[in-house]
């Protein structure tokens, strides 16, 4: 299923960049990806969700098409306006919301904030105290420290993405290298503000999750990556103590990045779950 690419502007005239897929009457689905992620990094979510659902991705700001801004908006306050103004645009009444890592941080405090919009929630591998402390943040703060913002060559550029990513698979590579990377004249950058989300993340702290968590008012399914280093599995154990709306799975041989190295038994997962919360079809605002 292909994607359609438009265009909108939020309340400060940022431009963002969202892609659809599936028909405008579907269940609305909306998706929020990672750290150095990009709106592509759903497209076999989407396509394993299938008909009933109408997928929306958004390059959040300083990602993929969407314009950069200053590296002091890189936080959760100003992602979680974006997305309001691209709920907003669409018309959106209730919906779905999926988010990964950063992703997952912003669509907690959405749902926070915004109660009663959300018909489910499906978190990927994040939970509270997970930007701030255990292996995974300090080696998220690592590579931020460490990334160039440039390479000489597209080899180059996939040896450093299986470095950092050694269970990635060619597929999760291919579109890293399609849709986190462009060349130029200096040689390989990335589509995203590198330097400004590095900073972002070394400087700004972040969000405690633990009022989100029990402020959720839907039915929320957490995923882990079986051998994660960024969501301990007591974490896990915790939120479902915290909030009886919590549910949560595993997923063997998957690290962080759980929709990148097991797809297809994320997908059927997240699918799954959500053909169980009887969801409604998208009803716009101003409908009955």
């Amino acid at each position: 299923m292909s994607a359609n690419s438009h265009f909108f502007s939020n309340r400060t005239g940022m431009r963002l960049h969202y892609l659809s897929w599936g028909s405008p009457s579907g269940i609305p689905v909306v998706l929020l990806h990672g750290l150095r992620s990009y709106a592509q990094t759903w497209q076999s979510l989407a396509d394993a969700l299938g008909p009933p659902y109408c997928c929306y991705a958004l390059d959040q700001r300083g990602r993929g098409h969407s314009d950069w801004a200053p590296a002091d908006t890189y936080r959760t306050e100003a992602y979680v306006s974006d997305l309001e103004d691209l709920v907003a645009h669409l018309g959106l009444r209730r919906f779905v919301l999926v988010g990964h890592s950063l992703g997952g941080t912003n669509a907690l405090e959405y749902a926070r904030l915004n109660p009663g919009r959300l018909q489910a929630l499906v978190i990927e591998d994040i939970g509270p105290g997970s930007s701030i402390s255990g292996d995974g943040a300090e080696r998220i703060r690592r590579e931020m420290s460490e990334t160039p913002l440039r390479f000489p060559d597209w080899e180059s550029a996939a040896q450093f993405w299986l470095r950092a990513r050694p269970g990635l698979s060619q597929e999760a590579l291919a579109s890293r290298l399609t849709y986190s990377m462009k060349e130029t004249l200096e040689g390989i950058e990335w589509r995203h503000d590198q330097q400004g989300i590095a900073q972002a993340r070394l400087t700004i702290t972040p969000t405690d999750l633990w009022p989100a968590v029990r402020a959720l008012d839907c039915p929320t399914l957490f995923i882990r990556g079986g051998r994660s280093d960024f969501l301990p599995a007591a974490t896990l154990e915790a939120m479902k103590i915290a909030n009886p709306l919590v549910h949560t799975t595993e997923v063997a041989d998957a690290s962080h990045y759980v929709h990148d190295d097991q797809g297809k038994t994320f997908n059927r997962v997240v699918r799954d779950y959500l053909h169980g919360q009887h969801l409604q079809p998208q009803q716009r605002s101003g409908e009955a």
